[in-house]
Parts: C-alpha cells; sequence; structure tokens
C-alpha cells in the first residue's frame, strides 16, 4: 500500500482528528507518511547549545498511517484509489482507478 503514495503527491485524510484536509507528501516512513500541515503535534524540547537549537515548545507534523490517506484527485475533486499501468515500452505508471488518468506527470 505505501508504494502508491509517494513523496510530493497531494493527499487527503479519509480518518482521524484531520478529516477531510488535503496536503503534500513531506516524507514516507514505511507504513506511515509525513503530510505537512497535518497532525500537528506539540513537542517539548531541551535547549542544546552545541546544535544551536533553543529549547521550548515546537509544533511539528507527526506521521499518520497510510490508510488514513488517500491520493487526491484534482479533476474530480476527491480521493480515489490507484492501481498500476503497464505502458508499450514496459514502464510502470500510476494511474487513478475511477478514470484510468495517470497520476503523475
Amino acid at each position: 500500500m505505501a508504494k502508491r503514495i509517494k513523496k510530493g503527491d497531494q493527499v487527503i485524510v479519509v480518518a482521524g482528528k484531520d478529516k477531510g484536509k488535503k496536503g503534500d507528501v513531506v516524507r514516507v516512513l514505511g507504513d506511515k507518511v509525513v503530510v505537512s500541515n497535518i497532525n500537528i503535534v506539540k513537542r517539548h524540547t531541551k535547549p542544546n547549545p552545541q546544535a544551536n537549537q533553543p529549547g521550548g515548545v515546537i509544533e511539528r507534523e507527526a506521521p499518520i498511517h497510510v490508510s488514513n490517506v488517500m491520493p487526491f484527485n484534482p479533476a474530480s475533486g476527491k480521493g480515489e484509489r490507484i492501481g498500476t499501468k503497464v505502458l508499450e515500452d514496459g514502464r510502470r505508471i500510476r494511474v487513478f482507478r475511477s478514470s484510468g488518468e495517470a497520476v503523475d506527470a
């Protein structure tokens, strides 16, 4: 399932406290993804003078499970499932299952 979502994809959250929000995938971590401005948590950090890092409360994105997000199709305005299609030259591309149009440009 993680291969269907890649870094840079626009996704919509389908479950959890941020349900309905859209964002871009920043990182893929196995079966979890980090999405920009989604699942914001507060992290209390100590100051670290060696890394020139101040202490305090820092807000950052936490990973969200890949099953809780769907790739967003701008043509239909909804989250849709993704399949793969093999081209004549042997390359595999990701396509939306509803319309068959390619996800990647």
